[in-house]
This record gives C-alpha cells, structure tokens and sequence, in this order.
C-alpha cells in the first residue's frame, strides 16, 4: 500500500532571507550621499543595480535550498 503523499508546506527557515533584498533598499543612509562617483554616475545608481544583485543572488540561494528532489 503506498503511503500518502504529505501537504506541501513553505515553512523553512530560510524564507527568512527573502527579508534582506527587501529591507537593505529601505536603509537610505547607505545612498544617502553624492559621492563617490564611479564612472561618472553617482552612488546611488551603483547601489541600485547592487540591489538586484543583492536580490537575485537571495532569491536562488532560498530556491536551491528549499527546493526539494524533483524527479
């Protein structure tokens, strides 16, 4: 007889750390400046695409580690 399939459920810890790509854009004293400029852009537009980065690079961290064995 085989066993019943589980309810899937998203409790994992790591889900947790789908809170910093949200809450690091909000700190604003970390682009709060003029300087340094880099290529001629201000900081702030560095900061942005770092953002992205920041958020992708969270978003595939939790997929991998919350994913479970597909077959």
């Amino acid at each position: 007889m085989a066993e019943p399939e589980r309810p899937r459920t998203d409790r994992s810890p790591w889900n947790w750390l789908l809170l910093v790509p949200i809450v690091v854009p909000l700190l604003t004293f970390l682009y709060n400046h003029d300087e340094p400029r880099i290529a001629g852009f201000p900081l702030f537009y560095w900061l942005q695409l770092s953002f992205i980065l920041l958020g992708v690079g969270t978003t595939t961290l939790v997929y991998q580690m919350t994913k479970r064995g597909r077959s």
